[in-house]
């Protein structure tokens, strides 16, 4: 699975998405029990603004001083016997790992999860290996892999999409699980299963949340305490990271790892907050030979342009958890490693507006999204940057669009032609009409809905049940207007 998810049309993974009514409700569930709990954990820290302000701080200086702190991150691995390769591809990034596991012989191969793995997509290039074993430890990665590497729907909960009764389904069909659908005995059984990887993995493959300059140390944060076993028991350890993410000392990452427990999960801290390293002399466990991989993979292309902003993110989901499109369509709709508004903007920007420049109007531009980003992200803004240099720098979006904006404008801007629009709607729209009886969704009902307009508007009535507008008689302006007499 690439940075690509999918090679269905987007319209197409729209309408399936729509379709799904459990995937659908799954999520509103998730996206409510998140607001309370992230609302609650902000607010005990206090001063939320004031935290939001310094992240936003830490993220834009790193990432205006970032060949600095990668030099400096990449000394200081070294400098502990490990090793960086800076990956300018995907496909740089794959051959390194592939390159390592060869050189170690390795047989059975551990994965934490790590959207980076997924978007180079690692996995697949690893089973291609003769011999070679891999097994995603993120239980939910777990759930995924088992059911034929279906995936995923969220940046934090990939398997949102799955109810208790269809995991025991996928555990009985290829683990041969005979208990119930109990949550605890479920993850009991993904346990036991995982354990006997761990205890014979040679090599563990983790993400990274963030990289450590002044140490040459990885900052990692997880709930189950998977990644700490893919980094303790295996000798070799491969780190895959986004070059963005990376902060100069401790001090910055004690600061985000608090905005990223709240905004992901809405907890305090996570459970395991992990720093992590080639293994010292005198520790007991922890890989002997260390491997971090730096990749770009399309990343430059935001730097010192409107989109740098975009690098500032810390993957915390929270902008999926108020997104009332995400809401309505989830992850795989999105068709993208990265769904959601950020994925939005930062699919874009890695792998172009051939492959993703649906998304950025997969957005009702609300600013939910910018409101909670924990750093700052301008993001609704940016998708209209998106929208805008389509239409402008690519010459998309012309023609008998920019004919119906000037039309629209003219109407808007002239009283009198405006007025007379007012006059003439209800007449005007009435051949679009489809008959429906009076209901509380339909107020208004001079005949029924408009469902099938043309232009810009087709996409909206397509969806949308827009009601017919009242008689100029009885429209507000000319009640109010009367109401006097």
């Amino acid at each position: 699975m690439s940075l690509k998810t999918s090679d269905k049309p987007y319209a197409e993974r729209i309408r399936i998405s729509a379709a799904d009514e459990f995937m659908r409700q799954a999520v509103r569930k998730a996206q409510d029990l998140q607001w309370d709990k992230r609302e609650s954990a902000r607010q005990e820290l206090g001063n939320w603004q004031e935290w939001r302000n310094i992240g936003e701080s830490i993220r834009q200086h790193v990432i205006g001083h970032l060949p600095h702190y990668l030099e400096e991150f990449s000394d200081n691995v070294a400098k502990q016997g490990g090793h960086v390769f800076f990956a300018q591809t995907a496909k740089e990034a794959q051959e390194y790992v592939k390159q390592v596991i060869l050189e170690k012989e390795a047989k059975r191969v551990v994965k934490s999860k790590s959207m980076v793995t997924t978007e180079v997509d690692l996995d697949p290039m690893i089973l291609e290996l003769d011999g070679v074993e891999v097994m995603e430890t993120d239980l939910a990665e777990f759930i995924l892999q088992m059911d034929d590497w279906d995936e995923p729907s969220h940046i934090v909960f990939p398997s949102i999409h799955k109810d208790r009764e269809r995991t025991r389904q996928v555990f009985e069909r290829k683990l041969g699980y005979e208990g119930d659908n109990n949550p605890v005995n479920l993850a009991k059984f993904a346990r036991q299963v995982m354990r006997d990887y761990f205890l014979k993995a040679d090599i563990g493959i983790t993400g990274c949340n963030f990289a450590i300059a002044n140490t040459g140390q990885i900052n990692l944060d997880t709930n189950e305490g998977n990644a700490d076993l893919t980094i303790s028991i295996p000798k070799t350890q491969i780190v895959l990271m986004g070059m963005e993410r990376i902060v100069p000392s401790m001090k910055e990452a004690e600061i985000l790892d608090n905005l990223l427990a709240r905004s992901a999960v809405g907890q305090n801290l996570t459970t395991y907050v992990t720093f992590a390293g080639r293994k010292k002399e005198l520790e007991s466990d922890g890989p002997e030979d260390f491997h971090v991989v730096v990749l770009d993979n399309g990343r430059s292309n935001a730097l010192g342009t409107e989109f740098q902003a975009i690098l500032q993110c810390i993957r915390c989901g929270a902008c999926l958890n108020v997104c009332p499109v995400y809401r309505q369509i989830g992850g795989q709709g999105y068709g993208s490693t990265y769904p959601g508004p950020i994925g939005a903007v930062l699919s874009p920007v890695l792998g172009g507006y051939e492959e993703f420049g649906e998304l950025p109007y997969a957005s009702s531009l609300c600013g939910a999204c910018t409101e909670t980003c924990p750093v700052k992200i301008p993001l609704h803004e940016l998708l209209i940057a998106h929208r805008r240099k389509m239409t402008n720098d690519l010459k998309m979006k012309k023609g008998f669009d920019n004919f119906q904006m000037k039309m629209v404008g003219i109407g808007t801007a002239v009283p009198f032609v405006f007025k007379m629009a007012l006059k003439m709607e209800h007449l005007g729209l009435s051949p679009l009409r489809k008959k429906h009886p009076v209901t509380v969704e339909n107020i208004f009902n001079y005949g029924g809905f408009v469902n099938h307009a043309m232009g810009m508007a087709k996409g909206w009535t397509d969806v949308r049940d827009l009601p017919m507008p009242p008689k100029y008689r009885d429209n507000f302006r000319v009640w109010y207007n009367n109401r006097h007499k």
